[in-house]
């Protein structure tokens, strides 16, 4: 049996930076430590564990199949333990009332859930209305007033003057290959040698926009062989070698279904990252259960290493 006694509140902060970062290097520059502090701390805490938690890179780390588990486990951990010392002004057992929230398809899936859960801890009496939208129909409802609330792909948006708005997180893209694909082999990949292979591409939340976005301003056109509106079929198909995509680190996961290992390689070339963020009409109408959430919104994400990068 492992001895909790092995394992620190600082090794776990340390591989979680690591495993969102997917660099030891950019590690150390969050916690504001050495890489040779960051690489002992996780070299021991493998030992301790008797199990490897990443596969070594040239160009960065990535999870094993064992170090993601582990890596969810800790990542719900460390939120509890942030969410236990936050201030006690935040956790009011006494606020009450409903929230009506519009999210988007990627954002309901990958960003949202935890976030409302770490909420209703604090407040378990209130209440969310919680509806599923794309961009412009969250922008037409909260227009109508037909809701307090949108969480969007701010990068997508072309209204952001139109309404109140603050950037929750910016996630990097990045190159999602097979392992043992080609591109794989260098420190970093470019969009001309991108073109060079089959590419998948993703269609929601406006995914072939923003694509053609970056494509565009760099004079290239991705080789598209296949498009799909399902996140697990992209996955498949990039695990089974078919074919590449760009996507952010917030819908990051090194498996497929069916267990094939899709790894990361960062960009050479200037492509934005995804911004996701909160939108919402300018008025004094709010309940304080819409105003307790935003702010909880606002400052969860400022605090959290996930500002920039999401779970690899």
């Amino acid at each position: 049996m492992i001895g909790l006694q092995n394992i620190s509140l600082k090794q776990l902060r340390y591989f979680v930076a690591a495993a969102e970062g997917g660099r030891l290097s950019l590690a150390a520059t969050q916690m504001h430590v050495s890489q040779s502090t960051i690489t002992t701390a996780i070299l021991n805490l493998e030992e301790s564990l008797e199990t490897q938690l990443f596969i070594r890179q040239a160009h960065g780390v990535i999870l094993t199949a064992e170090g993601n588990r582990f890596f969810l486990r800790v990542r719900h951990i460390l939120d509890a333990l942030e969410d236990a010392v936050s201030d006690p002004a935040s956790s009011d057992k006494n606020l009450n009332g409903r929230i009506r929230l519009a999210a988007s398809y990627t954002l309901l899936g990958y960003f949202l859930p935890s976030l409302m859960g770490r909420f209703r801890t604090r407040h378990p009496d209130v209440e969310f209305d919680l509806i599923d939208l794309d961009r412009a129909e969250i922008e037409a409802s909260l227009e109508a007033g037909e809701i307090d609330l949108g969480l969007v792909i701010l990068s997508n948006t072309t209204l952001r003057s139109q309404f109140k708005h603050s950037v929750l997180i910016r996630s990097r893209r990045q190159l999602w290959a097979a392992a043992g694909h080609p591109l794989l082999s260098q420190g970093g990949t470019t969009l001309a040698d991108i073109s060079q292979h089959p590419y998948i591409q993703i269609t929601v939340d406006e995914g072939e926009l923003s694509t053609q976005r970056y494509w565009q301003a760099a004079g290239l056109e991705p080789n598209i062989a296949f498009r799909t509106s399902s996140m697990e079929a992209l996955r498949g198909l990039i695990g089974h070698g078919f074919g590449v995509t760009i996507l952010s680190d917030m819908v990051y996961r090194p498996w497929s279904l069916e267990g094939r290992r899709i790894e990361c390689l960062p960009l050479l070339d200037p492509v934005p990252p995804m911004e996701v963020g909160l939108i919402w009409q300018d008025n004094n109408e709010r309940a304080d259960c819409v105003e307790t959430f935003k702010k909880f919104m606002i400052d969860t994400c400022a605090n959290s290493s996930e500002q920039f990068h999401s779970a690899r």
